[in-house]
């Protein structure tokens, strides 16, 4: 993705401050105010300074040091690289050397530092996803104790922890924080709204299935939509039903676990993941000790409805989607609809919105976007009450390996590229907000008719039903490789989604069986149920799992956008 920066003469400013660690201070400070931030801030111009102020100040203890962190390559990330970290050495005379690498491969550096207690980076992005993986373990600095204690005297007065909208998502279970969100950003529905709006498309669709065009609400809309619009040419571009992507990678794996599962109606009800069976399929008892993923434990991994999931996106991949679909990435497919010739999507991480809006296809001229963003419609096993969608809260983490004064110069760099004086400018070059006053700003007021829905539904008490995923998973970085092996067996065809999603939750259950020997992770470690006919979970204890249906077709149900819009507001 490119990310849009300011001119090249301010950034040119902004990293020619960072001369040497003798030049660092205010007057370097006030030269980024006013080159980079130029007001865009929710801070008065006095604030910013004394904020920045504080910075310089905290940081005389480790000027002249050079640090390494990592993060994931998005265009938020790419920004505080390019642009952040230069202005923070310049300010502070720590040195940061500011990584972007895969998704995947950060959690491989996570996981390497873990194993072997070495100090691989000094703090690193990752997803909260790895909660339950940093409560377990204790191999990750203690947040809540950190600023209290050993951490205290580098832990900003104006941190200001309550206007972080992702907090809950980074607390394990004992109440303590373990992960400092970065960025943050949901997986919504998308959709040319142009197009769904045309009154000759909305006859012919009518005409065809008998109902109106609009928002799907559940998955066979969606189907009937896809079916619709897949080859129909439009403005003289063929167009396709459904985007979506296939490759056997460590991202595929992410378009499972980031709740597709849940959406289809595998898991249990409960907020902000099921409870006790998750959208992983991992059952866990009243101690938070996972218990089983596949079906004869107790777990859904393997469950009529898991298999429902996994054929739905199989089919839709193949008849709805541009052929080169199948064999693409996370990131390679996510710019696609931008090209113009995507009718909708099921679920965008809207990490992808800031690139979209420099997609002169999908925008009219006068910069508001033919799209709109939507809640992602659910599966026939989805019930009121379970879980709608996914949010993504990459998050500052330090591990107990990192030496004490580079965690600490590490924790100042976090907490500057999330201060205010930065954050509302930091959210418009890269749309993934973690503070509830730059959502609230005057700027994203007067943006938001330019993003699609995206602020209204962060401005929403929706928002909070999105999550990412929760502490049953018990170890992330072992769990989360066998989806994408697996699954991927099931997309190439070598294996059905069921035999797919058997080999699945038993590799998954190998992991869990081998950490509860260990021991490893303590009183809430892995303790896994004795096995069972499926019979005794399907037919007679409720939830999840779920037995299978008779008919997994249902009645297709969509919404006019407006109203749906105003449903976020309840």
């Amino acid at each position: 993705m490119n990310v849009t920066l300011r001119s090249s003469t301010a950034l040119a400013l902004v990293c020619g401050l960072a001369a040497g660690p003798a030049l660092a201070g205010m007057e370097e400070a006030r030269q980024f105010l006013d080159t980079e931030i130029d007001g865009m801030s929710t801070l008065t111009r006095e604030e910013q300074e004394a904020e920045m102020q504080w910075f310089v100040d905290a940081a005389e203890p480790f000027r002249g040091m050079d640090i390494n962190v990592v993060s994931e390559t998005i265009t938020t990330h790419e920004y505080e690289s390019q642009v952040l970290a230069p202005a923070f050495a310049a300010i502070t005379g720590i040195n940061v050397t500011h990584d972007l690498i895969g998704e995947g491969d950060v959690v491989e550096k996570l996981q390497t530092q873990m194993q072997s207690g070495q100090n691989v980076y000094d703090a690193y992005v990752n997803d909260s996803d790895l909660i339950g993986t940093h409560w377990r373990y204790g191999q990750v600095r203690n947040l809540t104790d950190w600023m209290a204690n050993e951490g205290a005297d580098v832990t900003s007065p104006t941190l200001d922890l309550e206007d972080f909208i992702g907090t809950q998502f980074t607390t394990g279970p004992d109440g303590n924080l373990y992960q400092l969100p970065d960025q943050q950003f949901a997986n919504l529905y998308w959709f040319r709204y142009d197009w769904f709006n045309d009154p000759e498309i909305k006859a012919a669709f009518q005409e065809e299935y008998g109902y109106e065009l609009g928002v799907p609400v559940n998955w066979a809309a969606y189907e009937d939509i896809a079916e619709f619009f897949t080859g129909r040419e439009i403005d003289g571009v063929e167009v396709y039903g459904n985007m979506d992507y296939g490759k056997k990678d460590p991202s595929l794996g992410w378009r499972y676990t980031d709740a597709w599962m849940s959406m289809a109606g595998m898991g249990d009800k409960g907020s902000p993941n099921g409870l006790p069976v998750d959208e992983w399929g991992i059952r866990v008892n009243e101690q938070s000790q996972p218990v089983g993923a596949c079906v004869d434990r107790g777990g859904a991994t393997n469950s009529p409805a898991a298999v429902y999931a996994v054929d739905k996106a199989i089919q839709w991949l193949q008849k709805y989607s541009p052929p080169s679909a199948a064999g693409m990435t996370f990131s390679e497919a996510g710019p696609v609809p931008g090209q113009g010739n995507i009718a909708q999507q099921m679920f965008m991480y809207t990490t992808f919105v800031a690139p979209l809006v420099d997609s002169p296809a999908v925008m009219n001229e006068d910069g508001t976007p033919k799209w709109r963003l939507a809640p992602s419609p659910h599966g026939v096993y989805w019930e009121e009450g379970m879980k709608v969608g996914y949010q993504d809260v990459g998050s500052w983490t330090l591990m107990n390996s990192t030496p004490v004064d580079r965690a600490k110069a590490a924790w100042l760099y976090a907490q500057f590229v999330t201060s205010k004086t930065v954050d509302v400018k930091k959210s418009d070059v890269g749309l993934t907000f973690v503070r509830e006053s730059t959502i609230d700003s005057d700027h994203f007021t007067e943006r938001a008719g330019r993003l699609g829905g995206l602020i209204e539904f962060y401005r929403s008490p929706a928002r909070t039903a999105w999550s990412p995923t929760g502490t049953n998973v018990p170890d992330y970085p072992k769990l989360a490789q066998l989806w994408w092996q697996n699954i991927g067996d099931a997309m190439s065809g070598a294996k059905t989604p069921q035999e797919a999603l058997d080999k699945l939750c038993a590799d998954m259950e190998s992991v869990m069986e081998r950490l509860e020997r260990a021991g490893v992770q303590g009183e809430f470690g892995p303790a896994l149920n004795e096995q069972r006919d499926p019979s005794y979970w399907l037919e007679e204890q409720p939830g999840a799992p779920k037995p299978k249906l008779e008919n997994e077709d249902e009645e297709p149900e969509t919404i006019a956008y407006d109203e749906l819009v105003k449903s976020w507001q309840q």
